[in-house]
This record gives C-alpha cells, sequence and structure tokens, in this order.
C-alpha cells in the first residue's frame, strides 16, 4: 500500500435506508451534519441512502419499483402532450 493516499479519519457512522427505514452501524469517512442516536445509546453520524442492499430488487429478489423523490411523474409531467 502507498503511504499517505489513504484516509486517516474512519469513524462510525449509521448508514439509513431512506425507502423502507432500515439503518445499519459501519465506520466510513463520509461526513454528515446530522447526528442519530443509535441502539447502544450514542449518537453517531447518519448518511441518507436512497437504495441499500435491504431495499435493492437484486438482493431482495422483488421486482420494486422504486421511486425516489416523485421521478416517474415529474417525467409524466414533462413529456405529457397539451391538449388544447
Amino acid at each position: 500500500m502507498q503511504k499517505g493516499i489513504h484516509p486517516e479519519n474512519y469513524r462510525f457512522v449509521v448508514f439509513k435506508d431512506m425507502s423502507n427505514g432500515t439503518s445499519f452501524l459501519s465506520k466510513s469517512t463520509a461526513a454528515s451534519k446530522e447526528t442519530i442516536k443509535w441502539e447502544d445509546g450514542n449518537e453517531y453520524p447518519v448518511i441518507k441512502l436512497e437504495i441499500s442492499n435491504t431495499s435493492h430488487p437484486f438482493y431482495t429478489g422483488k421486482n420494486v419499483l422504486v421511486d425516489t423523490a416523485g421521478r416517474i411523474d415529474k417525467f409524466k409531467k414533462r413529456y405529457a402532450k397539451k391538449e388544447g
């Protein structure tokens, strides 16, 4: 391994899947301004995810359409044929 290219500031961070509410604790260097109280009683920075292994169709085996932030509705509204 080369010296000086790897980050040194690893810390515990909670990753929260916003599509189903699942959370897990891991180490990361990702920056976050928000914190959350974890099961052990300590507060950790929280990183919000749109999708994780608990909600991704490949891992769950379910063919579920994940619509984050109403993308389908935005698309339909943008490209809808105007009547008149």
